[in-house]
C-alpha cells in the first residue's frame, strides 16, 4: 500500500494533483471532509440558481464511510443542498431510492445528515429553534427599510425579487445574503458598506434581543468572508472596496456551529463506524465542544487511538488573510469561513504523524466576486502557484495549502469522479480471491 505520507512535504499550493490521487486511491483508512459552495458548485449571486454535476454526487458514494460534508449552508428547505441535489437527479423520489443525499454537518456543524437525508439537529432546543423562525422576516424587513431609506440604490421593480433572493430562510442558519444587492451596488460601494451595516446592526439586535429571552449564549453571528476575530472571539466584517464586495453573507447561527468543533463530530462517527466505540462519547456535538483551537487539538490527542486515525483530508475554497495599516504598525487579519476547520486538519495530521492533506479550491471565478484568484506562471513548462488567496505580506501564515485546483470546482469534481472510479476498481482488485 502507499505510504500514507506522500503529501506531508509537497511544495505549499502545488498543482500535482496527482499526488492527492495516488492518496485517495490508495489509502483505506482516509477521510475527506468536504466544503461545497465554491468546492463543488459555483459560487452563483442567487442560491437559487446553485447546480451541481450527478456524476459528482454519485461518485462521492464510492467513498461511502469516508466522504463528509461541512458547510455553513444547509441540507433542507427551499435553498438547501439537497434540493440542487434532487434538481440533478430529475426527482426527489430518484435521489432519494438512489441515496444520493450528501451526508455531513451543514448550517456550521448543528445540522446531521446521512445518506437517506434523514436530519437532525443534535443539542438544539425547541426555544432555539423557535427563534430562528422568526430571523427571515427581521431580515426582510431591515432590507425594506433600506431599500426605502436609499431609493436610489436599487431599481424600484427589483425590490422584491432582490430582497426574495437575498433572504435566505435556512432552519437552521437564517441569513441574509447581499451578492443580489452588491450587484446592482458595486459602483456605489459607498452605499453598500450602508447595507452592510445595516445588517451588521440587524445581527447584534438579533443577539440582544435571544438574550432577553434567556437565550443569552444559543447564538453568534457568522460573517463571510470575515477578517478573522477580534480579542473578544467575535468575527470581524470585512467592509466592501472597490472591486470588493466583502462580507456578503451574514449568518444568524447557533453557538457552537464552527466547522472547527464539526471536524470533531464528524471524527467521532468516523471511529464509532470503525470501531464501535465513540471516542468522545455517543451523544456529543458541536454543541458541547471547546470554543478554542487549542482545546479542540487537545481533545483529540486525549481521547482518539491514535492507531485507528484516518489521513484527513480537508478541502475548501475560502481561506484569506489582510494586512492592514494601525498607526505606526501593521496588523494581519486571516480570515475565511474554511481557515479554522482546514488550520485544524493539518494540525491533527502534525500531532500523530499523518499525511494530512489540505486542498484549495480557487472559486475567483465564479459570479461572486470576493475571492483573490490564484498567481499562476509557467515556469520549465510547468505551471506553478506564484500567489496563493492570501496577502503577500502575511509571510507567517500558519496554514498551508498543500494542493490547489487552479480550475475550480468544474476541475475539482472532474478529478473527483476519474479518482472516485480508480478508487472503486483497487476495491474491486482486492476483493477478488
Amino acid at each position: 500500500m502507499l505510504s500514507p505520507h506522500p503529501l506531508l512535504h509537497t511544495t505549499p499550493l502545488s498543482l500535482e494533483t496527482d499526488k492527492l490521487a495516488r492518496l485517495l486511491v490508495n489509502v483505506e483508512n482516509v477521510l475527506v471532509i468536504q466544503d461545497l459552495d465554491g468546492v463543488c458548485m459555483g459560487l452563483v449571486k442567487d442560491p437559487l440558481t446553485r447546480v451541481i454535476d450527478l456524476g459528482y454526487v454519485k461518485a462521492t458514494k464510492t467513498f461511502e464511510g469516508h466522504f463528509f460534508v461541512l458547510t455553513n449552508g444547509e441540507h433542507v428547505g427551499q435553498r438547501g443542498v439537497n434540493r440542487i441535489v434532487e434538481r440533478a437527479a430529475g426527482s426527489a423520489s430518484y435521489a432519494r431510492d438512489a441515496r444520493l443525499y450528501l451526508p455531513g454537518l451543514a448550517a456550521g456543524g448543528v445540522q446531521w445528515q446521512d445518506r437517506d437525508g434523514q436530519v437532525s439537529h443534535p443539542g438544539v432546543s425547541k426555544a432555539e429553534m423557535a427563534f430562528l423562525q422568526t430571523v427571515p422576516q427581521r431580515i426582510a424587513d431591515r432590507l425594506r427599510q433600506f431599500c426605502h431609506d436609499c431609493p436610489e440604490a436599487i431599481e424600484s421593480d427589483r425590490v422584491r425579487s432582490s430582497i426574495d433572493a437575498a433572504v435566505l430562510d435556512n432552519i437552521a442558519s437564517p441569513t441574509a445574503n447581499l451578492n443580489v444587492f452588491y450587484e446592482q451596488l458595486q459602483d456605489r460601494p459607498e452605499t453598500y458598506v450602508v447595507l452592510q451595516q445595516a445588517m451588521q446592526q440587524l445581527m447584534e439586535e438579533l443577539l440582544e434581543e435571544a438574550a432577553s429571552k434567556g437565550l443569552t449564549d444559543s447564538f453568534f453571528v457568522h460573517y463571510a468572508p470575515n477578517l478573522g476575530r477580534d480579542d473578544r472571539g467575535l468575527e470581524i466584517v470585512r467592509f466592501a472596496k472597490a472591486g470588493d464586495s466583502g462580507t456578503t453573507d451574514f449568518q444568524f447561527m447557533i453557538r457552537g456551529a464552527i466547522k472547527e468543533a464539526g471536524v470533531l463530530a464528524i471524527l467521532n462517527r468516523y471511529y464509532h463506524r470503525r470501531t464501535g466505540q465513540y471516542p468522545l462519547g455517543e451523544e456529543f456535538s458541536v454543541r458541547n465542544a471547546p470554543k478554542r483551537h487549542e482545546d479542540l487539538l487537545d481533545l483529540v490527542k486525549t481521547h482518539f487511538d491514535p492507531h485507528q486515525m484516518p489521513v484527513l483530508v480537508g478541502i475548501g475554497d475560502t481561506v484569506n488573510s489582510t494586512v492592514e495599516r494601525d498607526g505606526d504598525r501593521y496588523v494581519v487579519r486571516r480570515g475565511g469561513s474554511d481557515r479554522n476547520f482546514l488550520q485544524l486538519i493539518q494540525d491533527i495530521g502534525q500531532v500523530f504523524h499523518k499525511g494530512n492533506t489540505v486542498v484549495y479550491v480557487d472559486s475567483s471565478g465564479g459570479e461572486v466576486k470576493n475571492r483573490k484568484p490564484l498567481k499562476i506562471e509557467e515556469q520549465d513548462e510547468v505551471s506553478v502557484v506564484l500567489e496563493g488567496p492570501g496577502d503577500t505580506r502575511d509571510r507567517e501564515d500558519p496554514l498551508i495549502l498543500n494542493i490547489a485546483f487552479a480550475g475550480g470546482h468544474p476541475e475539482y469534481s472532474e478529478f473527483f469522479q476519474t479518482i472516485a472510479h480508480a478508487r472503486q476498481e483497487k476495491l474491486r482488485t482486492r476483493l477478488v480471491p
